[in-house]
């Protein structure tokens, strides 16, 4: 699933293919997709918006139109494609929008057309379009890159609560941005275990884990993101994981061989020297 770094690469990149189009319509190839409103309502009120910015709340990918909100969230295996000229609907095609330049002069079926496909082989992605992002992202906790988010309020959120780390900085509604990769590798360059409970972390624990986790997203963003499946392409994060991956192989801070272990479903990758329980 894409994380923090590869939507906010995804966002840059769309940004000046979308920005200053018009929508034309939107074909729902798989009404499901659509999780706001239903897919009929969803292809008459996105017709006519413009697009306006192009941005990102924690995971979701963020259009601003004219008069609503697009927000997608590509989940385990959706992906957003940028099309010209004539298309067919594919196998896992579901959702394309149809772009023309803002003004445009000619006739809409005419040359200066753009498609925007959410394509999405395993359909746990999902699409909104709100006048009210609130009932969509306000649930959302601060994002880990932002002036909310410092030591202070990081410390004190952590004694606030009686769980497992790892699991609560996945926590969308603790931190947003954060998935399975970005978390190991904060965790083991602030040298925290991520079973420590997180009412035991002390002021200083908490300032190493406020410091890794900006200091991981900022080098993952600057990398275009991480690259390891079929799915997101570009990034070249993965070349440089200290932890994640890894399992067998050296730490990069100390050379004791990196372990696997399960926190909360998920496979957790550290450094049994580094990150003691």
């Amino acid at each position: 699933m894409p994380e923090l770094p590869e939507v906010e690469t995804i966002a840059r990149i769309l940004r000046p293919e979308l920005i200053g189009r018009r929508i034309v319509e939107a074909d729902v190839c798989w009404a499901r997709s659509v999780a706001m409103p239903s897919s009929k309502k969803f292809k008459e009120q996105i017709k006519g918006q413009e697009i306006l910015e192009v941005s990102r709340r924690g995971k979701f990918l963020k259009v601003q139109l004219t008069t609503y909100d697009l927000l997608i969230h590509l989940r385990m295996s959706g992906d957003l494609l940028i099309k010209q000229g004539k298309i067919k609907p594919e196998k896992h095609d579901r959702l394309i929008v149809t772009l023309i330049p803002t003004p445009f002069l000619g006739e809409e079926k005419g040359p200066g057309k753009t498609y925007l496909v959410f394509n999405d082989t395993r359909k746990f992605g999902r699409v909104w379009l709100t006048d009210d992002l609130e009932k969509v992202l306000g649930k959302l906790g601060p994002e880990p890159l932002s002036a909310d988010f410092t030591p202070h309020w990081l410390y004190d959120s952590l004694q606030h609560r009686h769980r497992q780390l790892k699991p609560l900085l996945l926590d969308q509604t603790f931190l947003a941005g954060l998935g399975n990769i970005y978390t190991d590798e904060a965790l083991h360059m602030a040298k925290l275990h991520p079973l420590v409970l997180s009412d035991s972390v002390t002021r200083k624990q908490a300032e190493r884990l406020h410091q890794a986790i900006q200091a991981i997203l900022r080098e993952g963003i600057r990398r275009n993101g991480a690259s390891i499946d079929w799915v997101y392409r570009g990034g070249d994060f993965q070349n440089h994981f200290r932890v994640y991956g890894r399992e067998g192989q050296p730490c990069p801070v100390c050379g004791t061989h990196i372990k696997k272990i399960v926190v909360g479903q998920r496979g957790t990758h550290i450094c049994p020297h580094c990150q003691k329980g």
